[in-house]
């Protein structure tokens, strides 16, 4: 009995290792690493590419829009949905067909549709995020002509958290099948991600394979308030792996409230009462938990409140001093009844 829980006590402590080539695991609001090995090496992502060329489509606002497909996607081959020429869709049974089936056929009529500029637009989203070490060539990710999409497991995690946000986004990678009629088939889409049919916590993901890139995954996970996102470039055992490390850091972090959106008084200013925005999360281990520090640095009417993790700034926001409203008096009063 006492070997029993001890092996348990081992398990929850020591950290998971992994096999891939490059592994990051992120909380999703916060953007705070919990695990990171090679997260800023380029690689070639494949499929996982199509998270990008989703949400591309959803912010286009042309989701319900009837796409006819057309004779560019005699070009497409690897894993499809095998839509035919002449058959029409709308744009967000496309998206379905793209992120639960990986429909390579699927990512070239959504470019097609969406824009002849496409990859332009999975470019400049990715600067305006942050992927800063990011390079689409293609809608899909197939390496075509030796030539992909190249990212870096920090990038696509800021990529899948910014995703994940978008509630269209969250809808159709978290749905586990999908069925659909058109003018020339009827279809049954399941979802590849096998962690979405055997994790309760799992809330999507996207797979990815090519020779080049070999497998690569992203997974997210939701448990007790706590948001994380899960990504491994070249792992040849990409779904116990993300099972595993999903299981450890849920285990080991608390994503806790640290600010309230409203008023707050600090100490040093008496009464005086400050406004924030909005609230603020970070996922903490039971020791981080105590080590929590704020700074105020005022001016007359507003400031700055940084947070600290030991010495460490986590975050800063601004806060407005809160403006007392003048009493009313009696002779105030009757004024305002004429």
């Amino acid at each position: 009995m006492i070997r029993k829980v001890l092996i348990f006590i081992l398990l929850v402590l020591i950290p998971i290792k992994v096999c891939a080539k490059s592994t990051i695991v992120m909380d999703m609001d916060s953007n705070r690493i919990l695990y990171s090995e090679n997260i800023h090496d380029k690689r070639s992502v494949a499929s996982i590419s199509k998270i990008m060329t989703c949400i591309i489509a959803i912010e286009s606002g042309k989701l319900y829009d009837i796409v006819k497909i057309g004779d560019e996607i005699s070009t497409s081959y690897g894993s499809g949905i095998y839509i035919q020429k002449d058959e029409e869709l709308l744009l967000i049974d496309l998206l379905y067909g793209l992120m639960l089936r990986s429909g390579n056929d699927a990512a070239i009529a959504i470019s097609n549709y969406v824009s002849k500029d496409f990859v332009k637009l999975m470019n400049e989203k990715a600067k305006e995020i942050g992927m800063k070490n990011t390079e689409f060539n293609n809608p899909s990710g197939l390496d075509i002509k030796g030539v992909g999409n190249y990212s870096t497991a920090y990038d696509m995690a800021l990529l899948m958290s910014y995703a994940m946000k978008n509630e269209i986004f969250r809808s159709i990678v978290g749905t586990k099948n999908y069925s659909l009629k058109t003018n020339k088939n009827y279809y049954f889409w399941i979802n590849k991600h096998k962690l979405l049919h055997s994790k309760s916590y799992v809330t999507g993901g996207k797979t990815g394979y090519t020779e080049i890139a070999r497998r690569t995954l992203v997974t997210t996970g939701s448990k007790d308030g706590l948001s994380l996102v899960v990504v491994t470039l070249n792992d040849g055992n990409d779904f116990k792996n993300h099972s595993d490390l999903l299981e450890y850091y849920f285990n080991k972090y608390t994503n806790y409230k640290i600010l309230s959106k409203g008023n707050i008084k600090l100490i040093s200013t008496s009464n005086i009462e400050y406004y924030i925005d909005k609230d603020f999360y970070y996922s903490l281990d039971n020791i981080e938990k105590d080590n929590i520090k704020l700074k105020a640095i005022l001016n007359d009417e507003d400031g700055i409140l940084k947070i600290y993790l030991y010495d460490k700034e986590i975050y800063e926001t601004k806060i407005t001093k809160v403006k007392e409203e003048k009493k009313k008096t009696l002779k105030d009063w009757f004024k305002n009844l004429w």
